[in-house]
């Protein structure tokens, strides 16, 4: 059976450009030095951008884009001398997602579609979701292929926002649809008089393909999820519990203690969220919210490789796992010889990659080798119906074209006047328009004057 490698990295960006030599020379830190080359990157990426050019989009974002290719590029050369094609690079508002494959590998690739949803002020994408589906042809006998579908998140902050983050996720299950086959707009949606979109969604027996859960598909969410050790804001003199660098783990500031406070662990547990899913062990320290001095200490600590430096936390936000990787391993195959349902999700690293200087957040990464064969497209009884799939925990919401639609008509108008407004470039429009008023005005004075 074939074995698929995939190196998955979330990271908050803080709307700032990278330093693109400084990330390729540690994107492969955690990785072992035996570890082969994925065959394919998965990057998830939040605050990407300023939100005047996140909302904006189109060459606004190419700088951003362009960097994580760029860096991708210089560490995937260091590391095994392979070139990566970049396939997707698209974004929900502030939040993006690129999947690169490896050169020797992209003619197995085909039909890609993606899906966005945003759950921020008015549905608009300062907090959002954007997905990913590919088929990979898989090696055999026969022509089958496995599906993959990458999710790239950021939901709602706070501590005291767990419960918004939970219905951020069910926006994604409901509102992520895949449209390719669907049809036309009006096929999808049908109209308030006849409602035939929840006719053709929940009825149809291929309408769950369309979704992220859909059968026989293997799911990787990876984002700020934003879920806290505390329902409730430290308070004065709380600092003191905040994990440090070398305590024993049966110290109370070993940072596994903290970790028994995991929200999403405990949501995850009592099936409020992300049903489903699996995370691989968690062995590494919180990776937010690290504070400004810790910041401009980064540079520093990656170019002498001072590894040794106490962590600086920022005093009011609770030391929290923020930035998660999730993924389903229900995609199955079944032994040959017993018919058992077997893992085709294989972790092999889960950790923290070092705190760069451009964000308070450390990126998180998982390698991961994800068993293929005819079976992804194949398990089910004797009656052809599936037996191991994970159903989705919430139906497809019918108005999810409309939703997305209008509130990408509110982003374009929130970027245009952010980018008049908060930006250099736009700055200079509003005050070369104004000049040039009053030079017109001054100008037809003197006319009418004459």
């Amino acid at each position: 059976m074939e074995e698929l490698n995939l190196y998955i990295l979330t990271s908050n960006c803080a709307r700032n450009l990278i330093d693109i030599d400084l990330v390729a020379a540690h994107f492969f830190d955690v990785l072992p030095s035996s570890s082969p080359a994925p065959e394919l990157i998965m990057l998830s990426l939040q605050e990407l951008a300023p939100i005047a050019y996140s909302f904006l989009g189109g060459s606004y974002l190419l700088p951003y884009f362009d960097a994580f290719i760029k860096a991708v590029k210089k560490a995937t050369a260091k590391q095994w001398n392979e070139s990566y094609v970049n396939l997707v690079k698209d974004h929900t508002g502030m939040t993006g997602l690129m999947v690169f494959a490896r050169a020797d590998i992209v003619d197995r690739i085909s039909c890609i579609d993606t899906a966005h949803v945003g759950f921020g002020l008015q549905d608009m994408g300062n907090k959002g979701a954007v997905s990913a589906r590919l088929k990979y042809a898989v090696e055999g006998p026969t022509s089958q292929a496995a599906d993959l579908t990458f999710v790239a998140a950021h939901l709602a902050p706070m501590e005291d926002g767990l419960a918004k983050r939970n219905l951020d996720w069910q926006s994604i299950v409901e509102r992520s649809v895949f449209s390719q086959g669907l049809g036309s707009p009006r096929a999808v949606e049908g109209d308030s008089q006849t409602d035939e979109s929840t006719s053709l969604l929940n009825e149809r027996p291929n309408a769950s393909s369309h979704t992220i859960f859909a059968p026989n598909s293997h799911l990787f969410l990876a984002g700020d999820l934003n879920y806290r050790t505390s329902d409730v804001s430290p308070l004065k003199g709380d600092a003191i519990r905040f994990p440090k660098r070398n305590a024993d783990p049966s110290s109370p500031s070993h940072y596994s203690h903290l970790l028994q406070e995991d929200q999403l662990s405990r949501e995850m547990r009592a099936g409020r969220a992300f049903q489903g899913l699996s995370e691989a062990p968690i062995t590494f320290p919180p990776t937010y919210k690290f504070s400004d001095a810790a910041q401009q200490a980064a540079r520093r600590a990656l170019e002498t490789g001072d590894s040794d430096t106490e962590w600086k936390w920022s005093s009011h936000r609770w030391p929290s796992w923020c930035d998660r990787i999730l993924y389903l391993d229900n995609a199955s195959s079944r032994d040959p010889g017993e018919g058992a349902a077997q893992r085709t999700v294989k972790p092999v690293v889960y950790d923290a990659l070092p705190l760069f200087p451009h964000s308070d957040h450390r990126p998180v990464v998982l390698a991961v080798s994800v068993a293929l064969g005819p079976s992804d497209h194949m398990a089910g009884d004797a009656n052809g119906v599936s037996e191991t799939k994970t159903v989705a925990p919430f139906a497809i919401d019918p108005t999810w074209r409309s939703r997305r639609d209008a509130a990408r008509r509110k982003e374009i108008v929130v970027g245009v006047l952010a980018y008049l407004g908060l930006t250099w470039e736009g700055n200079g429009m509003v005050l070369a328009s104004v000049v040039g008023l009053v030079g017109a005005w001054v100008v037809l004075r003197s006319m009418w004057g004459m």
